[in-house]
């Protein structure tokens, strides 16, 4: 088997620019895999990145040899020693379609062939769900309709603050962080602990509840909300530094009782290693869309292992996304949760045919059986945003 061709999609759906690829054949089995740049800048540059390596590593090569191609990404990319979110999430949406093309061969889902599964659902946390929300009264209402559709776990940004109305729509059902670390006051502080107070009594003590602070604020300013936070039982608290700094990192988690959730931006294992020796995480956050792919972040999972950490993969984008992170929930034996969008637009979900976005009933979602990835491109929905071929 051969591959044949790579088609590149770059969507716009709302505020949202999932980028992924289409990865063909000669045996007429294609595989799909999604680039963690679905939000903030970067969609073409990470739609180009995935073009340019497609053509010099991909094309007319055995796509059952992942671990060959993967490294080849990496070491002869240039870029991929030290790169960054770019370069990763190239390699990551092929990494990921190619493991989608071997599990189809097989007729196994992927996870069969990473060990199998340790589970047949997962426990999934709504995020999102708070966009709408302009107002502390909004936002514990809000977080009251999510509970009753179902969910047992909560994830928000207590920081979040839109400038005006204008924004506010445009921000408005993508779920996407805003931190501006220019209007950090002292009444916006007293604001967001009035946030996670009313939400906390809004959803009762029994649902889980977890804080993104997106890295937003000093280590100073960190440590005093946290724990004025740390009453209303908070599960982690979510990038409380620049993911970049370690040393805030370690000082922060010395500094408060609650649980500290970071990786979303870290780039391989490579970057995961020194965060697990410095232990200053409590949970890994790794995001196949960027981290580098299926069989990277299985290898991460197995170094958080190591050190005692639970993990909880990170998406932010499409249903390929969520359909890839699955497949390692389903093999990991020291799994915590699971992020999901379920509020993003319907257009969003239907690009697959099978979206397991869509398939949450109380609180939790099935580990799709499909062959693969277990989700299949629409091909017509998703023709409207091809951006290149090889």
């Amino acid at each position: 088997m051969k591959i044949t061709k790579a088609r590149i999609h770059l969507a716009s759906i709302g505020v949202l620019h999932p980028v992924f690829v289409e990865i063909e054949t000669d045996a007429g089995i294609s595989g799909i895999g999604e680039a963690g740049i679905a939000y903030g800048q970067g969609g073409t540059a990470a739609a180009g990145m995935i073009l340019d390596l497609a053509r010099r590593f991909a094309i007319g090569r055995d796509p059952f040899r992942i671990e060959e191609l993967y490294s080849e990404m990496y070491d002869h990319s240039f870029w991929g020693k030290r790169g960054g979110a770019i370069v990763f999430a190239g390699i990551s949406a092929i990494e990921t379609a190619l493991w989608d093309i071997k599990g189809k061969a097989l007729g196994v889902p992927i996870y069969e062939l990473l060990g199998g599964a340790f589970r047949d659902e997962v426990e999934v946390y709504a995020n999102g769900w708070w966009a709408d929300a302009t107002t502390v009264d909004e936002l514990a209402r809000a977080a009251e309709r999510t509970v009753a559709d179902g969910y047992t776990a909560l994830k928000f940004y207590p920081l979040a603050r839109v400038r005006a109305a204008a924004d506010r729509n445009a921000i408005a059902g993508s779920g996407i962080k805003h931190v501006d670390r220019r209007m950090i006051d002292a009444d916006f502080a007293t604001d967001a602990v009035r946030r996670v107070a009313a939400v906390r009594a809004a959803v009762g003590p029994d649902v889980r509840l977890m804080l993104d602070l997106s890295g937003g604020l000093t280590p100073d300013e960190t440590i005093r909300l946290c724990r004025r936070w740390e009453e209303h039982d908070i599960l982690f608290v979510e990038e409380p530094a620049d993911p970049a700094d370690i040393g805030a990192l370690r000082r922060i988690s010395q500094a408060i009782s609650i649980p500290i959730a970071a990786g979303e931006r870290f780039y391989t294992r490579h970057d995961f290693r020194d965060a697990l020796e410095q232990r200053v995480l409590d949970i890994a956050q790794p995001d196949i869309g960027n981290t580098g792919g299926i069989m990277e972040t299985k290898k991460i999972a197995a170094m958080a292992e190591t050190y005692g950490l639970r993990v909880q993969p990170h998406i932010c984008g499409g249903p390929i996304a969520t359909a890839a992170a699955l497949q390692i929930d389903a093999c990991i034996p020291n799994f915590m949760i699971q992020e999901l969008y379920p509020y993003r637009p319907r257009e969003l979900f239907a690009l697959v045919d099978d979206a397991p976005d869509a398939k949450v009933v109380g609180g939790r979602m099935p580990i799709p059986r499909r062959p693969g990835l277990g989700v299949t491109l629409d091909r017509e929905r998703a023709r409207p945003f091809v951006w290149a071929e090889c």
